[in-house]
């Protein structure tokens, strides 16, 4: 027996957590079949453009979730890597995301997001792509949201990046080789020399 457009979109819906109507248009799913299942609350819109079940597991991290969904390219960064790493204690109200120089900023989500501009090696160097909710969210490695904290010291607080300095240090988060790469990549190698000195001597 055929699958109706309401077994495969709830289908579609379990195989991949959050999804976006633009996933549910590629399945060649009527929007309308969409707008159905959110009014009976067997789904439910999470943010602009944005679905998933009701009884779906929500996790500290949904907010990255919900950003690699509607930026997969961007990288999470700063403050959220870092509250991600679980360093530090920040705890963001927005989701600070690394786009790209060239591409294009995602549309209003619906929810707080905080967008940082990278070029070439700045914007490749140190990515890690972990699993959340179902979604591949690339997020930057310890000592490249180090190095990243140092550059914007100004926006982020120089307190901000020496207590993430040291509480990676203290639990070997990173390596000497690691963090003076990223330092390079970033151009802070002069301004964080002498903080890493100090801890580690």
């Amino acid at each position: 027996m055929a699958r109706t457009s309401r077994d495969r979109l709830l289908a579609l819906a379990r195989a991949r957590g959050l999804f976006t109507a633009d996933r549910v248009a590629e399945a060649g799913i009527h929007s309308q079949e969409l707008t159905r299942l959110v009014a009976s609350g067997e789904l439910e819109r999470v943010a602009r453009g944005c679905y998933r079940l009701p009884q779906a597991e929500i996790t500290e991290h949904h907010g990255l979730a919900l950003t690699a969904l509607v930026a997969p390219r961007g990288v999470i960064c700063l403050l959220s890597a870092l509250a991600y790493h679980g360093i530090g204690t920040q705890l963001p109200s927005t989701v600070w995301l690394a786009i790209e120089r060239g591409q294009r900023v995602p549309r209003e989500p619906g929810f707080p997001l905080t967008i940082v501009r990278y070029g070439g090696r700045a914007f490749r160097e140190g990515i890690e792509v972990h699993p959340v909710e179902g979604q591949k969210v690339r997020v930057y490695s310890v000592a490249k949201t180090l190095a990243d904290l140092f550059k914007a010291r100004n926006r982020v607080g120089l307190d901000v990046a020496l207590e993430a300095l040291r509480e990676a240090w203290r639990e070997r988060r990173f390596t000497i080789p690691e963090l003076e790469r990223a330092a390079r990549v970033c151009r802070v190698e002069r301004v964080l020399r002498p903080y890493l000195e100090a801890i580690v001597s």
